[in-house]
């Protein structure tokens, strides 16, 4: 049961996923085009409850439901950076064409994702009320904040079960019908959105109801897709157990990302505890803000995701001078285009931000915050790509404490020292570009000094994967 698999040939044609053959901009821009459209709808979520809540709910309920996001990522998060780390498993085995190691990865990755949606569930409903009364609350909008959290984290199941589903399906370069299940459960969001918040007026808790349906429609259309499939993707409850070997190798390339991704989220708490004493316009101002950002940063986003993948696959089939441009162009590319974006919502800010909330002071919290950090989105770019494709090559562990150490320890510190003697808003923004700059440097050092490519390639010897050359 358990151990590294044997290596097998695929047979017949290449498939459509496979990313180390053809041009390298176009394998991964045609890779990254369907994660951006899937991301965008995956916004829509998002968007849809603070827009309907934001249009017919008070502002208490609007800095609930914007205000959420630290607090879920602190521990969905974690269990997502799993899915990550699975991905890159399975990319490996798949772009050495080792069938058994595909089909054994993907089944373990489903348990495990099984076994991570009960823990969520727990830590949730356990840990989010005694954390909201720490990050400084304020008791006008608690309890509604304590109502959208119970409910989310009682179908959280949904969230993390589909989000292992996609990242088997990416790795395999299918990044389609991830976003075909995406359209339909958005549309799906909006209609009950409106139904519950405008409709029936249920608020906040309405809002959750939808998210929580609309993402579990996603994961259970993955899931019959992997069932029916007839390739590397099938689904056989038969094989849905835990390979030690694989489980091993899942969490090495996991834990990492998991860890940073929770870590960072404790930063981003203690930064959001301190816009919380500012009071309720600056809560839901600076989450009306983050809405924009989470659009804004898209494309990049979807870069970085389509990174790993590439990188990957690259490695896994020994296409070691393809992984490396395909790392300069992604990376690159990335700078670029978050650079435009940053200067095109400089200033369309007041109009984007007035989509989730109307009232002035609301907004000029949101302004001060978007134009102080836009501008810095190249630095932003630069590490979210650098991360994708360190993961990519397996040292998820560089990110990790790369950012751990920017993104949580000195943006704690610095936030926590700096508004005693600057006790203003922007004081908390610029913690964002600081922490950014900090991370690209030292990330492209290492990219620069290192050979990022030693470690992870596919031996030819059937049933190991090399740890060195």
């Amino acid at each position: 049961m358990g151990g590294i698999p044997g290596r097998r040939r695929h047979g017949g044609k290449d498939s459509a996923g496979d990313l180390t053959k053809g041009p390298i901009g176009k394998g991964i821009l045609m890779f990254a085009i369907p994660l951006f459209l899937g991301q965008l709808l995956q916004q829509f979520y998002n968007m849809a409850d603070a827009w309907v809540v934001g249009n017919f709910a008070d502002n208490n309920a609007f800095a609930a439901v914007s205000s959420a996001g630290n607090l879920i990522f602190l521990i969905t998060g974690f269990f997502n950076g799993i899915a990550v780390g699975g991905g890159v498993v399975i990319s490996r085995y798949y772009g050495a064409k080792d069938k058994v190691g595909v089909t054994r990865s993907i089944h373990t990755n489903l348990l495990m994702g099984v076994i991570a949606s009960v823990l969520a569930t727990l830590l949730g409903l356990l840990l989010i009320p005694r954390l909201l009364v720490l990050m400084n609350t304020p008791d006008s909008v608690l309890p509604q904040s304590l109502l959208y959290f119970r409910i989310y984290f009682g179908g959280v199941a949904t969230v993390i079960l589909y989000n292992i589903c996609m990242s088997i399906m990416r790795a395999l370069g299918d990044s389609l019908h991830p976003l075909y299940y995406l359209i339909l459960s958005s549309l799906t969001n909006v209609v009950l959105d409106l139904l519950f918040v405008a409709g029936f007026h249920w608020g906040v808790g309405g809002a959750a109801i939808a998210t929580v349906f609309s993402q579990g429609l996603s994961a259970a259309l993955c899931l019959i897709r992997m069932c029916r499939a007839k390739d590397d993707m099938r689904l056989d409850r038969k094989q849905v157990r835990l390979y030690p070997g694989i489980m091993k190798e899942v969490l090495s390339q996991g834990l990492p990302t998991g860890l940073q991704g929770s870590v960072i989220s404790i930063g981003n708490i203690v930064v959001q505890s301190n816009i919380n004493a500012f009071g309720a316009y600056a809560m839901s101002g600076q989450g009306a803000y983050a809405k924009v950002e989470g659009f804004a940063f898209l494309p990049i986003t979807c870069m970085s995701m389509a990174l790993p993948t590439f990188i990957s696959q690259n490695l896994g089939a020994k296409e070691y001078k393809r992984a490396k441009q395909g790392a300069v162009f992604g990376i690159g590319f990335g700078v670029l285009l978050a650079e435009l974006i940053g200067i095109a919502i400089y200033f369309i800010a007041p109009w984007a931000i007035g989509i989730f909330v109307k009232e002035p002071e609301a907004i000029s919290y949101g302004l001060i915050h978007a134009h102080i950090t836009v501008l810095f989105y190249c630095l932003l770019a630069f590490s979210h790509c650098a991360a994708g494709v360190l993961r990519g090559c397996g040292k998820s562990i560089v990110p990790m404490l790369t950012m751990l150490l920017f993104w949580c320890g000195v943006r704690i510190c610095y936030v926590t020292v700096a508004i005693r003697f600057f006790p203003v808003y922007q004081t908390i923004a610029w913690a964002y570009p600081l922490t950014w700059g900090l991370s690209t440097l030292l990330f492209l050092v290492f990219l620069l000094k290192s050979d990022w490519t030693h470690g992870m390639e596919y031996q030819e010897k059937p049933g190991k994967l090399s740890k060195g050359h």
